[in-house]
């Protein structure tokens, strides 16, 4: 029984792995072509600069460089702190566009002298140029504009109260659309004659564009009354600094212009090529799940809050027959009360722990997420088997008690069950894998 459940450990580190490897920016841009995507060759250009904000806009960068080479005049790209020395092997460094750091989940000055450069880029873009833009999962914090009369101290403690409450990615980025200068097709607007084509990896349900990234390059069907609607039934109105307060009652009551819309001219010449996704890491995750013997059920879009979804997966996957791998993708929530370390795939897996205690069934149950990090863990996420709960328990561990205190990270620290990848330099949300022996 050892020897089976270390297999199936292994079999699914194995599937997670090259879930995550299809996702990366060398492997996405191998044939990426520029004529097919703009419509136009390069030499058809003045001048192309780039700019570009995520996870995975360094590895983008030098993927970009390889598919264009001599035709990049400059550029700039924002990665979260620490990303830079931590590129995959597989993956080069860019060399002529320039890679700063900023903070991630919540902004820092960094991002917001990062923003205020792409801004100055787009304006300088004129007539006969092309602006491409590379976007992917972290963009919203790291591209940081706050409006007039907004600090950045106001954004980060939005930030914070939205990242703790529960609200999807639509929802916050609807109120972070509109506190900023660059997101919700703004930034496009600012490159208004020249031509925008934005490269983006999403990292998002349902692969929204006017999500991903908070939309800097195409219209905004979100308005100042839906980012109030958000507030109000999430209760948060009441945690904001009043600047944010005014701005959006304000916006609300029409007095500022809201955020370009559907139709807009200036929007006219943006266009969006979206090169990778969750659809891309479960197909070749489940080529691998084949590869080892094992039958793939795919599921997309998965959403609703991360306890739920570990405990679904684990009843689904005991009901199943041997050599059975679920694959659900997407990304869940979850509505922070505790104080302790961990994220939402590290929750899934406690709850999976819990719902998969006692069974006499070889199965694992494995979340992690692609980006190689989980909420405020080191960690991309955990798996968790029937022997799960009580390997915890025996180094003293309180299950009900970390879930309580979304303490999840500690919880596998002591039981083993850690996936620790670092960072991956893509995002395309969740894996969620389940095997039965």
């Amino acid at each position: 029984m050892v020897r089976v459940m270390q297999q199936l450990i292994d079999d699914s580190r194995a599937i997670f792995d090259a879930a995550v490897r299809s996702v990366q920016p060398d492997r996405l841009m191998t044939d990426w072509d520029l004529e097919s995507a703009a419509g136009r060759p390069p030499d058809a250009f003045k001048r192309i600069r780039v700019v570009g904000a995520g996870k995975a806009a360094m590895a983008m960068a030098a993927a970009l460089e390889q598919a264009l080479p001599g035709w990049i005049i400059s550029g700039q790209v924002v990665v979260p702190e620490g990303y830079v020395d931590t590129l995959p092997g597989a993956q080069r460094h860019p060399t002529v566009v320039r890679t700063v750091q900023g903070g991630h989940p919540l902004p820092s000055r960094a991002s917001v002298e990062a923003a205020g450069d792409a801004l100055i880029v787009a304006c300088r873009s004129g007539p006969g140029d092309l602006l491409l833009v590379l976007l992917s999962g972290g963009a919203s914090a790291l591209w940081c504009a706050p409006v007039p009369g907004i600090s950045l101290a106001d954004l980060k403690q939005v930030s914070d109260v939205l990242l703790r409450s529960g609200a999807d990615i639509h929802e916050m980025n609807s109120v972070r659309k509109h506190l900023s200068r660059i997101k919700g097709g703004r930034l496009a607007a600012a490159a208004w004659p020249a031509t925008v084509l934005t490269l983006a990896i999403s990292d998002v349900p349902s692969d929204d564009l006017s999500v991903i990234g908070s939309g800097p390059t195409v219209p905004d069907p979100t308005t100042f009354g839906d980012a109030l609607n958000v507030l109000h039934s999430y209760s948060l109105w009441d945690a904001l600094p009043a600047p944010v307060q005014v701005h959006l009652q304000s916006g609300a009551d029409g007095a500022i212009p809201d955020t370009p819309k559907p139709g807009a001219a200036y929007l006219a010449s943006s266009r969006v090529q979206l090169i990778g996704s969750s659809r891309h890491a479960l197909a070749a995750a489940a080529r691998q799940a084949e590869d080892l013997g094992y039958w793939p059920q795919v599921r997309h879009g998965i959403t609703g809050e991360a306890r739920r979804t570990g405990e679904a997966l684990s009843r689904a996957i005991l009901a199943q027959p041997g050599r059975t791998c679920l694959l659900w993708g997407g990304e869940t929530t979850v509505a922070v009360t505790g104080s302790g370390t961990g994220g939402r795939n590290h929750e899934a897996a406690l709850s999976a722990a819990l719902t998969l205690a006692g069974s006499e069934r070889d199965v694992v149950v494995l979340s992690g997420g692609t980006d190689g990090i989980d909420g405020s863990a080191d960690a991309a996420g955990a798996w968790a088997t029937p022997q799960t709960l009580a390997a915890a328990q025996a180094q003293g561990m309180d299950p009900k008690a970390a879930q309580q205190n979304n303490d999840s990270y500690p919880f596998f620290r002591a039981a083993g069950g850690s996936l620790h990848t670092g960072p991956t330099h893509t995002n395309v949300m969740d894996v969620l894998i389940a095997l039965a022996a």
